[in-house]
């Protein structure tokens, strides 16, 4: 097992202890957590993801490709797609497709691709073609979860008419052991891999 394998392993513990805090604060949310099939608010609109998550959308579409290749075949065309209407506005390193830490550039960029589906939303059934793998946002932007203190933002569908001490209440920490943190720092020192990125130029340049 070479080491980007043996990061993929013990991701499988980072993404089990993310689905048991999820699991924890939507019962703690009961009805304020409006999270549901057919939902896509959180799939519109690019967003920063980790080189972790990028490590594990590629190895998951590399997995596709092998069992239902035209199915790969599209999610990566329209992750292409993605990076040509990205690519006037890309705040970052376009060859590496890192994203620089211009907070205004990114704010200005988000703007102007506010509408642009996740090239793993799939356009007909609404649902995320890559579900096991997917980035550690969008497992955790729905319901009240927080990492090393630090609270994380949560969909405007959810918690509406909740007070902050009501949100609060359910708030459950997903990452206690700082695993994704130690997983990032072995991806960088064996890949070179580091900073964030998108899911397109994960998806587009899968490996």
């Amino acid at each position: 097992m070479d080491s980007v394998e043996r990061i993929l392993w013990a991701d499988r513990a980072l993404l089990r202890s993310v689905e048991r805090a999820i699991k924890e604060s939507a019962r703690l949310s009961g009805q304020w957590l409006a999270c549901r099939k057919g939902c896509t608010l959180c799939c519109i609109g690019p967003f920063p993801i980790t080189q972790l998550d990028a490590l594990r959308l590629r190895a998951r579409l590399a997995e596709l490709a092998v069992a239902e290749p035209d199915r790969a075949e599209r999610i990566r065309r329209r992750a292409e797609n993605s990076l040509e209407r990205f690519r006037p506005h890309f705040p970052g390193d376009w060859p590496s497709g890192t994203l620089s830490e211009d907070e205004g550039a990114e704010e200005r960029f988000a703007t102007l691709t506010e509408n642009e589906p996740c090239p793993a939303l799939d356009p007909e059934t609404g649902a995320c073609e890559l579900y096991e793998a997917r980035p550690i946002t969008c497992r955790t932007f729905g319901p009240a979860v927080r990492v090393a203190g630090e609270n994380l933002g949560v969909c405007q569908l959810c918690y509406q008419g909740a007070t902050d001490a009501e949100i609060a209440a359910c708030e459950v920490d997903f990452d206690p052991d700082n695993l994704e943190s130690l997983l990032l720092g072995e991806l960088e020192r064996s890949t070179g891999r580091t900073g964030r990125t998108l899911v397109a130029f994960a998806l587009a340049r899968g490996e």
